[in-house]
């Protein structure tokens, strides 16, 4: 698709989508969301954009907006690339959105009990037991466990990918510890500071309750019996890439930042916070560090990031772990085909949103098939994030290619492959004028109860900001946008 964005002084900049471009329609007009947004941009030269974008350079780093990126040298911190353009979602497209996120939610909150006590869908063979009973991110030690208001999946973040004007798929699901929220609410603070006038024509659903949903949800899954619970957020430190993250939602939320040090388990197995006031027991605990490293009695032995009697306790129901232990085994890549499986038999519905179609290395028909194709596919490994053990066939090297080949028949149940979708593009700011770049989007999800899943209208949007690439993770060179719902 080729269109024509002509600047406030008349110049004509060439915009041209290699696929779906949610700026425009089929006919070249502007779309129904973006039809007041595109004639606002028509206006401007393109020098304010400029010029708002390093307003938004300079914010940022007043803010101390950073994220840290493993293998560069150690305290170096960088800046996520904002786009001062948004992403403009309508209302119906949304309520189709918050539908399905909510659905799905829902179905692999009964898959991770399921598998965990009595294994129902197992049984009925609609997922291979060996691929969830032998998956490395099983964990046998929450075997028969049911946490506190039987939620597993407290907060979500699920990835999903446009490809036309009516299609969203989901492309991963994301419950262990879910980031980037912080820069959802961050991005749309320096757009209300940078384009106040916009605000006032676009009626722009508010996010800014985000924190306060949070705090409802960590309050909601305390231990029963607690009526004024003690909710912290427990770090890994300083050094984790998203320490800032971290750092914003506690202080946000109210509630304290901790560290390993910070925490310790007493001979009651309950947890206790040390502050300079004595003792002061926690009932909920919203961790950002990965299971193996929250309890070195239990999990791995050299942790100096969680604390000991952390799972002694969770498993006593003297304090809730958000998320549970145990989640891996439902985002696993492996599992992810089967989730439209779960939402039928758990839910009796059908699904909302789209799997994408994905090819099982560990069947041999799929797995002959993909390596005849393989340079037409996106390979992943299940257990791979932040766009790192990946192959995107049709931009691979025959060395990288030949490398992925082998690595497959060594060991095919580690891969899954998927087509390469077209995915959508959103107007960017880049150096030569504004120009397509594919996007994905990351709402996230609070479960309140099982039967209730809360999304505010918003999502973190990332943007691949190289010129056709479709990585868009911040670790691979990717930025964000704020990302709009328009009111109904």
């Amino acid at each position: 698709m080729s269109e024509k964005l002509k600047d406030a002084h008349g110049r004509e900049i060439f915009y041209k989508a290699s696929s779906y471009d949610e700026m425009f329609d089929q006919d070249g007009s502007f779309s129904r969301a973006y039809a007041l947004y595109g004639k606002w941009l028509n206006s401007q030269p393109v020098e304010v954009l400029d010029q708002r974008n390093r307003q938004a350079d300079l914010l940022f780093r007043r803010m101390g907006i950073t994220f840290a990126v493993y293998g560069e040298q150690t305290g170096v911190e960088r800046l996520i690339p904002f786009d001062p353009i948004p992403r403009i979602i309508s209302y119906e497209e949304w309520e189709k959105l918050n539908a399905g996120i909510c659905q799905r939610v829902k179905a692999l909150n009964c898959f991770l009990e399921d598998v965990y006590t009595k294994r129902d869908i197992l049984k009925a063979g609609i997922i291979p037991r060996n691929l969830v009973l032998n998956n490395s991110e099983y964990c046998r030690e929450v075997e028969n466990f049911i946490p506190p208001n039987r939620i597993h999946t407290h907060i979500s973040g699920i990835d999903i990918v446009r490809v036309d004007q009516d299609n969203f798929f989901v492309l991963e699901d994301n419950m262990r510890c879910p980031s980037g929220v912080s820069y959802m609410l961050e991005n749309r603070e320096v757009m209300m500071r940078l384009f106040p006038d916009l605000f006032k024509k676009y009626d722009v659903l508010p996010i800014n309750h985000y924190p306060q949903e949070l705090k409802k949800t960590l309050f909601s899954s305390a231990p029963q019996g607690i009526e004024s619970p003690c909710a912290v957020v427990f770090t890994p430190g300083i050094y984790n890439s998203a320490y800032f993250e971290h750092a914003f939602l506690a202080s946000e939320m109210g509630v304290e930042l901790v560290t390993g040090q910070d925490l310790f388990v007493d001979s009651d197995d309950c947890v206790y916070m040390r502050t300079i006031d004595g003792p002061t027991k926690v009932d909920v605990i919203y961790r950002r560090i990965d299971d193996q490293f929250l309890d070195p009695e239990v999990f791995r032995k050299d942790s100096l990031l969680g604390c000991a009697g952390l799972y002694r306790a969770a498993m006593k129901k003297n304090v809730t772990l958000v998320n549970a232990i145990g989640n891996g085994v439902g985002d696993d890549k492996s599992v992810y085909p089967y989730v439209p499986q779960m939402i039928e038999f758990y839910l009796g519905e059908k699904p909302i949103l789209s799997n994408v179609p994905t090819y099982t290395l560990a069947k041999p028909d799929d797995c002959k098939y993909v390596l005849e194709h393989i340079g037409e596919l996106v390979i992943k490994e299940t257990h791979g994030s932040g766009g790192y053990g990946m192959l995107i066939g049709p931009k691979a090297t025959k060395s990288e290619i030949d490398l992925f080949k082998e690595k497959i028949k060594e060991h095919p149940d580690h891969y899954i492959a998927q087509p390469t979708l077209a995915l959508s593009s959103c107007p960017t700011l880049q150096a030569e004028g504004i120009a397509p770049r594919h996007v994905d989007l990351r709402p996230y999800a609070l479960m309140q109860n099982p039967d209730k899943v809360v999304v505010v209208p918003g999502a973190l949007t990332r943007v691949a900001l190289r010129e056709g690439s479709l990585v868009v993770n911040s670790s691979q060179g990717g930025g964000t946008k704020d990302t709009w719902v328009l009111g109904a």
